[in-house]
C-alpha cells in the first residue's frame, strides 16, 4: 500500500488525518485509515458497536495498552478509548485501518 499516494482528509485534531473507503450515515459503519502523527491521537470516543482495527505503520498506545505495525485490535461495544500515535526516537506516523460497524460517539470534554 502506498501510503504517500492515499488522498488524506485533515481533521480538526492536530495531526490527524483521515481516508474513508465507506460510509453509512444510517447504520454509522464506517471503513477508514486513520493517520496520526508521532504524540498526537484521536479524541476520546465510545464504540456503538464492535470496532475492528488493523495497525498498518507505525504504532499507538491507548488505556488498554500499545499496539505495532501488524497488531490486530478488537474493541467491544461500548468501551472507550483515547488513542495516541507512539512518539519515540525513530517512530513515524501511525496509520491505522478501522472498521467500526456502528460508528462511534466522540466524547468531548472528558
Amino acid at each position: 500500500m502506498d501510503l504517500a499516494a492515499i488522498p488524506w482528509r485533515r481533521t480538526r485534531y492536530p495531526g490527524v488525518a483521515l481516508h474513508f473507503y465507506a460510509s453509512d450515515r444510517v447504520s454509522g459503519r464506517v471503513v477508514a485509515l486513520i493517520r496520526m502523527e508521532p504524540g498526537h491521537g484521536y479524541p476520546r470516543h465510545r464504540h456503538r458497536g464492535v470496532e475492528e482495527v488493523l495497525v498498518v505503520q507505525g504504532g499507538y498506545r491507548d488505556e488498554r495498552g500499545q499496539y505495532a505495525a501488524g497488531q490486530f485490535v478488537v474493541y467491544a461495544d461500548g468501551t472507550t478509548h483515547t488513542p495516541l500515535a507512539l512518539d519515540g526516537p525513530g517512530d513515524g506516523p501511525c496509520v491505522l485501518l478501522a472498521v467500526a460497524h456502528e460508528g462511534v460517539a466522540l466524547l468531548t470534554g472528558t
